[in-house]
């Protein structure tokens, strides 16, 4: 199969290799918060116990959202209307991690692809209220790139 013919079926499956790879990283990060547990223990177990892979950009994703963690909670903080971190669905944490991270710190990936990937995981893995709420505060992420990265 060549690599358009593949890069067309993924297309038709509504997911993409990076998709793929956006959600393994939620699993991964809203795992690791609910088990207790690092995340270098989540890959290494999910490595073991499954046969599902962790490529290059799901470990790019959880290690840039681990790194930048602090910068990425303020900024959601800062700019979500009503809701502290505490009170957000795990998994809507970790989506927004993701997806704050790709919208402010990865440079290949266009500001509303980031936002629209976030808001189909939301869509997908969260509540009926979910993909609004991320949608709107990644949007207010997008507004206030230019200060939150100076």
């Amino acid at each position: 199969m060549t690599e358009r013919a593949s890069a067309g079926s993924a297309a038709k499956r509504g997911t993409t290799a990076r998709s793929r790879s956006r959600q393994r990283a939620v699993e991964i990060l809203f795992e690791a918060e609910q088990r207790g547990s690092t995340v270098s223990e989540g890959i290494r177990t999910r490595r073991e116990s499954t046969d599902l892979q962790v490529n290059a950009y799901t470990q790019r994703l959880v290690e840039g959202v681990i790194a930048d963690q602090e910068r990425l909670d303020e900024a959601l903080s800062s700019y979500s209307r009503g809701w502290s971190l505490d009170r957000m669905p795990a998994v809507d944490r970790a989506i927004l991690r993701v997806g704050a991270w790709e919208l402010l710190f990865q440079d290949d990936v266009p500001d509303a692809v980031a936002i629209s990937e976030a808001v189909a995981l939301a869509a997908q893995l969260s509540t009926d209220d979910s993909p609004e709420f991320v949608n709107g505060l990644l949007g207010r992420l997008q507004q206030v790139k230019p200060t939150l990265l100076a």
